[in-house]
């Protein structure tokens, strides 16, 4: 047996508009900062070098931001100004304060005038993140466009009749970031019935939309009528930025503590001026470019670079790649990490540095540090529970050395050193081997 629930903001009037915050605006970063403290022991996360356990696993999040993208990109009738959707860690953080809550409605109250906001939640057998993603836009049946005269729910004390808020959030053209987290409620109230064990999924969005008696996109050619910040730039429909940037431009210049986006390098950046420290991740004050050539996805002739923002990493070497000098990372890393994560597999060109992983993780669950396969794992298991699984090192930690790998068509799971890993079959994703590091 199971139930799901899901609930949505529906915000009432464009005059109200001009007390919201501006998109990624200095008083919203500030105003989640808030509630990520609030997450937080005091002192502990500036002094610790591990991550805490994120409110969502990595491959649920990118799951999640790639449906999102394939729905709005698909929306019908079609949108000429649907934009392209990141993943925003300060929206991630603000979603994961309000589900360790566990109350079903929408908060926190001072937040939900910056942001729009969905909710879910189940319990009895598993649903991904992703299921209840599918069936908030599959409310689009009972919504017709530009009006929602379909979409009417009576909502007194829980809602009933047809609901579509869900479906327009999702696909809110000018809606293009989104954080979201997952938590388990011992015992939540849903609209007077005590649920045990109820999975608590949040999504937050911005800058918010659905405003009543708005349509959620404008009808016409994909891409036709993008804001003339995008530079022209398209993506499966969707509206997406290209910034044109200079060889020495760095990271630190262009992304600023909000989502990274597309960047257009000129050609001869190798020839140019420009430090780049790190492999696989890059440091902040390394040259976006000239970063790009060495990890090899342009090459001296320039082109297109896509950039996302990690935490920090503890520190560098220097070594040579790709015809410069540079600093390579070697990464501590915590029991949640995949090799997705930090180096997939790309043929000619995989690498993965050394890590370093922590004590403990034999005792994480298998949900957020899964292990796929024996000897060979799939892509999206913990590193170090893979580790810990081929004996490669104890349950104390250690380092690892790793061999990204092309996917498989199955994976057989075995119980080896205290860890079950799981079979799988047609899976995506590499895969890839762990090894021990003699000192």
């Amino acid at each position: 047996m199971h139930r799901l629930v899901s609930i949505a903001l529906l915000f009432l009037g464009a005059s109200l508009a001009a007390s919201l915050f501006l998109p990624d605006s200095l008083e919203l970063r500030q105003l989640m900062q808030r509630y990520q403290d609030e997450l937080e022991p005091n002192g502990t996360k500036a002094d610790a070098p591990l991550r805490t356990r994120r409110a969502i696993r990595w491959s649920d999040r990118e799951e999640i931001l790639q449906l999102h993208n394939k729905l709005r990109g698909e929306v019908y009738p079609t949108a000429s100004n649907m934009e392209y959707m990141v993943w925003d860690d300060e929206l991630e953080k603000s979603a994961t304060y309000w589900a360790e809550q566990c109350q079903w409605e929408h908060g926190p109250k001072d937040l939900l005038m910056s942001i729009g906001q969905n909710l879910a939640v189940h319990w009895g057998r598993y649903r991904s993140p992703a299921y209840h993603v599918q069936a908030w836009y599959d409310e689009v049946k009972d919504y017709t466009y530009p009006y929602p005269h379909e979409c009417n729910p009576w909502c007194p004390e829980r809602c009933s009749g047809p609901m579509c808020t869900h479906y327009t959030q999702l696909v809110w053209a000018t809606t293009n970031r989104v954080g979201c987290a997952v938590h388990t409620c011992p015992r939540m109230n849903v609209w007077g019935e005590i649920w045990e064990n109820a999975i608590y999924l949040v999504c937050n969005y911005s800058p918010k939309g659905n405003w009543i008696g708005e349509a959620p996109y404008q009808h016409g050619r994909p891409c036709s009528q993008c804001p003339p910040s995008y530079g022209g730039g398209c993506r499966d429909n969707l509206c997406y930025k290209a910034q044109n940037i200079k060889c020495e431009t760095k990271m630190r210049d262009k992304c600023k503590g909000a989502a990274c986006n597309r960047y257009n390098c000129p050609g001869n950046c190798l020839n140019k001026k420009g430090k780049v420290w790190g492999t696989l991740y890059y440091d902040v004050q390394s040259s976006i470019c000239r970063a790009a050539i060495h990890y090899g996805i342009i090459d001296n002739n320039g082109g297109l670079v896509d950039v996302t923002r990690k935490d920090n990493f503890p520190f560098f070497v220097k070594a040579t790649k790709n015809g410069f000098v540079h600093n390579s990372l070697s990464q501590t890393i915590d029991c949640y990490t995949t090799v997705a994560e930090i180096c997939p597999f790309k043929a000619s060109t995989s690498h993965c540095p050394r890590v370093f992983c922590p004590a403990n993780c034999i005792n994480e669950p298998s949900y957020w540090a899964p292990v796929v396969g024996s000897n060979i794992y799939g892509d999206g298991s913990s590193i170090c529970r893979a580790a810990l699984h081929a004996g490669v090192i104890k349950a104390s930690g250690g380092y690892v050395d790793l061999l990204a790998l092309d996917k498989r068509k199955s994976y057989t799971g075995t119980l080896k050193n205290g860890i079950q890993s799981e079979s799988k079959t047609n899976t995506e994703g590499g895969s890839f081997r762990v090894f021990a590091v003699r000192e």
